[in-house]
């Protein structure tokens, strides 16, 4: 499955429709949530949600002009959290399960095999409902006509701070033959630098948004200072502020992406194996001091390209766990106790000296080789995140655990 998106270009009246579409999805997918909530004892599946969404239209105008299948994918979404909570109470996971929430703030709406067409040229995109957006015009660097319109299984209009785009996913297989390298890397994803490998080599961090934070808390400012509580609706100059301090975000978040993209790519392209930490990134951003740095580093991100490069280009991909990575000995196995502030690993057991990063990566590259054959491909057990990509992101997020499309 691959996405292919473009931005979306159409008159006032038009993305103003969009924005109702986008509204109706969330209030269908709502309406579920709390239709399973308050049905406690019904056997509720994903089913039963679909058969209730031609209830929410006969019972709201407004949620019959949106396309039979949008409201379908709306409860898609909603079945969606409810499974990933089941499984996360089967698997008796510690802490909180992740109980469905009501959603706020969705920014798209998912239509599946019906409720839009292409023109003839594959430059223009027709929605077809009842909604009135009509005829868009499509911009982007991709040629649909590569495809077949039977391969394209669900088609998503995504609002982003800079305008509104379509996402394609298409139905094709992403694997690519390419020449064995015969090498194998491990790598250690820090803050310091972005990744050391075993080889001694170091790429510095971009730290996309430290250098844009000084403009982005500006921005803010003006924003806060446009805002009158308790004023609805704010002013227009609000409005404007607010959406140039989102643009902002959305370039850092851009950024971030295209580096980690491309960093991931040139380590699949030189090596057959590549092996690095399975970081649970979600734990580590409660901590309080490094929250910022951790999420500015866009490990996850790096990972899932990681992941589906390797998936694409027939590469091993190995996630290992990160326990004592940086404490015991590349070279002897001692485990040598040393702060986060010690930088340089220093055994005195057998007098190796290294930079910290760099052991560790030796490390996992280590354990990375000793799972080769017996646990798979991915030392957790779990669904590989380049998974995520065989569909669309529920929200029209970019592919990445902290903020994850392909």
């Amino acid at each position: 499955m691959r996405v292919v998106e473009f931005k979306l270009y159409g008159k006032d009246r038009q993305l103003r429709c969009v924005d109702e579409a986008i509204r109706t999805s969330q209030f269908v997918r709502n309406k579920c949530l709390r239709y399973w909530i308050d049905n406690p004892g019904e056997n509720i599946n994903k089913y039963a949600l679909n058969k209730y969404c031609a209830v929410l239209a006969a019972s709201f105008p407004f949620a019959d002009k949106l396309n039979s299948m949008a409201r379908q994918s709306a409860a898609e979404r909603a079945w969606s959290a409810i499974s990933r909570f089941y499984d996360n109470c089967k698997k008796k996971i510690k802490g909180k399960k992740g109980y469905p929430k009501f959603k706020k703030n969705t920014r798209s709406v998912e239509y599946k095999s019906s409720g839009w067409k292409l023109s003839e040229d594959r430059k223009y995109l027709t929605i077809t409902d009842k909604q009135g957006i009509g005829t868009l015009k499509l911009k982007g660097t991709y040629d649909l006509h590569f495809y077949n319109i039977k391969q394209i299984k669900r088609v998503r209009l995504v609002r982003r701070a800079d305008g509104y785009y379509a996402q394609f996913a298409v139905d094709v297989d992403i694997k690519i033959e390419s020449q064995p390298t015969g090498k194998a890397i491990g790598l250690d994803l820090g803050l310091k630098y972005f990744f050391a490998d075993n080889n001694g080599n170091v790429e510095p961090s971009p730290s996309f948004y430290r250098k844009s934070e000084k403009q982005l808390n500006h921005a803010n400012r003006k924003k806060s200072k446009k805002y009158v509580k308790g004023k609805k609706p704010q002013s227009s100059n609000y409005h404007k502020a607010r959406n140039r301090y989102a643009r902002k975000h959305l370039r850092v978040s851009r950024e971030r992406e295209e580096y980690c993209k491309s960093k991931a790519y040139s380590v699949i392209q030189s090596n057959d194996l590549v092996a690095y930490e399975d970081l649970k990134v979600k734990n580590m951003v409660r901590n309080r001091k490094l929250a910022k740095s951790i999420s500015d580093a866009g490990w996850s991100t790096f990972r899932q390209w990681l992941e589906y490069f390797g998936l694409k280009y027939g590469k091993i991909t190995i996630a290992v766990p990160s326990y004592n990575t940086s404490q015991d000995c590349s070279n002897c196995g001692e485990k040598v106790e040393k702060s986060l502030s010690t930088r340089t690993h220093v055994c005195p057991g057998c007098g190796f000296t290294e930079d910290r990063d760099v052991n560790a990566s030796i490390n996992i590259l280590k354990r990375g080789l000793s799972t080769v054959g017996h646990t798979g491909t991915y030392a957790s057990g779990e669904m590989p995140s380049w998974a995520v990509g065989v569909n669309l992101l529920l929200e029209g997020d970019s592919l990445n655990e902290e903020s994850a499309a392909l």
